[in-house]
């Protein structure tokens, strides 16, 4: 009896001293896997068209690794230059505004004091220089960085290649690992399934396009640095409740400030179409798949941003959603949950 112990016992910690030490091995490269993964399983659906065409699994998950490539790494190529120099133009921009006296324009009883005018003026200032050089210092560190960059691009070329090709292996194993019923198995990957792609889909893909069409209004109306807040009101648009508010309205007072109203106002316009537009669409399109609550979604960024950097955008929401998946899988409740719901379709079936 001791001696099965003492063997059960070392065998738990031979396992969990691999898997530490796996996980320091995997630790630089670990972001690059999981995002070769979410890639792998969005182009899967196209990759099995192509491999019906082309009958070849090599050759079909090949040509989704060019095609990633050049989704990814050519506007990179390109891009980059102009989001350093429109950065550093940012920033140098931003040590010359003037935000008192706009703030005296519009609320003079409040700024009636020199010394208040002066500190609110100097809280600012220093806020924007933050956000400023942070900016320049990120777009900065993509040219340092290239070579590891590359390297880690190589990592998602190889994993998606193999997520792609290989993938209903893969899923097999996962569910020989997993302590659960084949019934829970079955909903675990269905709802998975559903809520990668609604966040993927009803969050980030709107989400750009929303700044994408505010970003439009920047280049109209001649807005200084306008692709890199094309950049920031894409960023912002992925972010639930928020949305492409946060860049276009300080850009809107700066452009009134400035005397220039007809570019305010259609600035404006554009802000509001945007966001008119997606919340008109994805209702529609979240009616397919499950639809996690906003509030979820935007604690997970927050919390994801922390932890993996800008990934974390992506994967903090996909954490939380996957928690809540098993949870509600074992509640098994017919009424609705209160962060998680069906798609409508369900729904009304219920």
């Amino acid at each position: 009896m001791e001696k099965e112990y003492f063997k059960n016992f070392t065998s738990t910690g031979i396992i969990l001293i691999l898997l530490v030490l796996s996980f320091f091995l995997l630790k630089p490269i670990l972001l690059s896997i999981i995002i070769a993964i979410i890639l792998g399983y969005l182009f899967y659906p196209l990759y099995k068209r192509v491999n019906k065409l082309i009958k070849s699994e090599y050759i079909s998950a090949l040509l989704m690794c060019i095609l990633l490539t050049a989704i990814i790494f050519i506007p990179m190529w390109f891009l980059t230059p102009v989001l350093v120099n429109q950065s550093i133009q940012f920033y140098t921009d931003s040590q010359g505004i003037d935000f008192v006296t706009p703030l005296k324009q519009i609320f003079p009883d409040v700024f009636s004091s020199v010394q208040f005018s002066q500190e609110i003026g100097s809280v600012i200032s220093s806020f924007v220089t933050k956000i400023s050089n942070s900016l320049m210092n990120t777009f900065s560190k993509l040219i340092s960085n290239f070579p590891i960059l590359l390297l880690q691009f190589f990592v998602v070329f190889f994993v998606f290649f193999v997520v792609l090709k290989d993938q209903e292996k893969f899923v097999e194993y996962l569910r020989s690992l997993l302590p659960f019923s084949k019934d829970v198995e079955n909903k675990l990957f269905k709802s998975s399934r559903e809520i990668t792609t609604s966040i993927f889909y009803g969050q980030i893909i709107l989400g750009i396009l929303a700044g994408i069409i505010v970003g439009i209004s920047f280049y109209i109306f001649n807005v200084p640095n306008a692709f890199i807040l094309t950049i920031l009101a894409a960023a912002a648009g992925i972010l639930p409740i928020i949305g492409t508010t946060i860049v276009w309205v300080p850009v809107v007072i700066y452009l009134f400030v400035t005397g220039s109203v007809y570019p305010a106002i259609g600035v404006i316009l554009f802000g509001i179409f945007s966001s008119s537009a997606e919340n008109f669409i994805k209702p529609i399109i979240l009616a397919k798949w499950i639809n996690l609550h906003p509030a979820v979604i935007l604690i997970g960024m927050v919390g994801g941003t922390f932890i993996f950097g800008i990934l974390g955008m992506i994967l903090g929401p996909l954490i939380l959603a996957y928690l809540l998946i098993i949870l509600e899988i074992y509640r098994d409740k017919k009424t609705p949950g209160v962060f998680i719901n069906p798609p409508q379709h369900v729904q009304q079936l219920n």
